[in-house]
């Protein structure tokens, strides 16, 4: 299997589980400790993460029919990137109450979107074989 595609696999693979690690942490160890803004909060830091993490896995999968298209490989960084950014800051936000991160959520929402844009453009412009 080329790079890209199994790096992405592996990838979404791992960011995945760790979305189910900290969606159990939050409903089983936070539930009774944040008050209900904050794990509200975290629980779309969770949903965000979890479904990006599958589009990492896509973007891994269509890599294996397009090994040439350079713009899967930043549609996926970029991706990865939303997860740290949007999920990452909404994590701390809601354990520490720091409001000051919700300043950093944003650049993660737009990371998502432009990753979304970067597969369906790499997509579009796949040859026809």
């Amino acid at each position: 299997m080329p790079t890209t595609p199994k790096l992405f696999l592996v990838l979404g693979a791992l960011t995945a589980m760790l979305a189910v690690v900290l969606g159990a942490f939050g409903a089983h160890a936070l539930r009774a400790k944040l008050a209900p803004d904050l794990l509200a909060i975290y629980q779309t830091a969770v949903q965000y993460h979890f479904w990006h993490a599958l589009g990492l896995l896509v973007i891994g999968v269509v890599a294996i029919h397009m090994p040439a298209a350079s713009m899967l490989k930043w549609a996926g960084w970029v991706m990865f990137a939303g997860i740290v950014l949007f999920s990452g800051s909404l994590y701390v936000l809601a354990i520490t109450g720091a409001r000051w991160l919700g300043a950093v959520t944003p650049f993660g929402g737009a990371a998502f979107i432009v990753s979304w844009v970067l597969l369906a453009i790499a997509v579009a412009c796949a040859s026809v074989t």
